[in-house]
């Protein structure tokens, strides 16, 4: 063997070596640099051991937990084999639980929710923005824990579609707002929902919005609520149904009370500014609304005379228990019900306009008859 042979053996198997040291780096050096995770695991490898019945797991405060996953319920959900477009995957809500679970500080169940339900803004970011900026997310921030999150209403892996049936909003909300939800259930709406199903009964979303809910305590709420109102009663495809008019708000906005309370509303240098005017609710009630017609028609309108006289005397402080009955009500006044109220505006309606029209009449010959003369140069005869 010449030199220069053994001099390109010890070359070739220097690179050799080399090659083989450095494939052996590249993996050490990845894992201590942390660039490729484990891979996330599968649903198949999480339900090995969630979906096994009645597992808890016992949080530092004592509370037990679930941390059981029925698979068919899961695949049942809104976020399951249904969904269009493909199921989620445990991963995709719980991507920081990998095996074996990193170590948790929270102590209560509820601590346990706060702390993941703001996983759902990554899918539900302009909701999740929308209920942060909502009388409940104000209330969590002031630090009331109860407050609703997304998970209280919605659910977790057995979420369903929150309007199917229409019921299922309002009695979501009354899991926290029972006594509310139970003079809802008693009103005329309440029982057109929960005991009819009737379609064009407001349920609490329609009159507090969704997931961005206002503090219905405002002087602006107040101050916009005839406008909620509206949304119904306001509407001849939908009152007619029930043979319902829509002069009900029609009148309220005439009057003084309503138009008072529209142009306040739009007052735009004094926003949210009180109003002691008369609203819709200060009459007909929140929540305990009740028919005004019909078999409870009596019962309803004794209700609304009882709270009539005190919503007066809010403003009109020596108002007497008869005062209210100078009100005629909703409708515009007719000749069997008011005959002297009614008989005073159509004199008025004719007399008004025939009197402006006399005076018209009479500037108008005086103004023709001056320029007739100075047209013919005896102005001053």
């Amino acid at each position: 063997m010449t030199r220069r042979t053994t001099l390109t053996l010890i070359a070739a198997g220097a690179i050799l070596i080399g090659v083989a040291l450095l494939l052996l780096a590249v993996p050490v050096s990845r894992a201590q640099d942390g660039d490729e995770p484990p891979p996330l695991p599968s649903d198949a490898y999480c339900l090995l051991c969630h979906s096994k019945p009645d597992q808890v797991w016992t949080l530092r405060s004592g509370e037990q937990l679930s941390i059981s996953v029925d698979p068919a319920t899961l695949a049942g959900s809104v976020h399951g084999d249904a969904l269009e477009g493909g199921a989620l995957a445990c991963a995709d809500c719980h991507g920081d639980f990998r095996f074996p679970h990193p170590a948790t500080t929270v102590s209560t169940a509820r601590e346990f929710r706060l702390e993941r339900y703001a996983s759902c803004s990554a899918c539900h970011q302009d909701q999740y923005t929308r209920a942060q900026d909502s009388v409940h997310g104000a209330a969590l921030r002031a630090g009331r824990m109860e407050a609703a999150v997304c998970v209280d209403c919605h659910g977790s892996h057995d979420i369903q579609p929150p309007d199917e049936p229409r019921q299922r909003i309002s009695l979501t909300c009354g899991r926290c707002h029972g006594p509310i939800f139970e003079e809802y259930r008693a009103s005329v709406h309440g029982a057109a929902l929960m005991g009819e199903d009737n379609p064009d009964a407001p349920t609490c979303t329609n009159c507090h919005g969704v997931h961005d809910i206002e503090n219905p305590t405002t002087a602006l709420f107040r101050a916009r609520s005839p406008e909620g109102c509206a949304t119904c009663h306001a509407k001849p495809e939908i009152m007619d149904k029930y043979g319902i008019s829509t002069q009900v708000f029609d009148t309220y906005l005439t009057d003084f009370h309503g138009a008072t309370v529209a142009l306040f509303e739009h007052e735009q240098h004094s926003p949210g500014a009180a109003t002691n005017k008369a609203v819709c609710f200060d009459c007909h009630g929140v929540h305990n609304i009740r028919a005004v017609s019909g078999d409870s028609g009596s019962e309803g309108r004794a209700a609304i005379r009882e709270t009539l006289l005190s919503a007066c005397q809010q403003c009109h402080p020596d108002a007497t228990a008869n005062f209210p009955d100078a009100w005629i009500g909703h409708y515009p006044a007719t000749a069997q019900d008011h005959p002297g109220l009614f008989t005073a505006r159509t004199v008025y309606r004719w007399l008004i306009p025939l009197t402006i029209g006399f005076a018209v009449l009479v500037v108008g010959s005086d103004l023709f008859r001056r320029i007739r003369r100075r047209s013919r140069g005896d102005e001053g005869a």
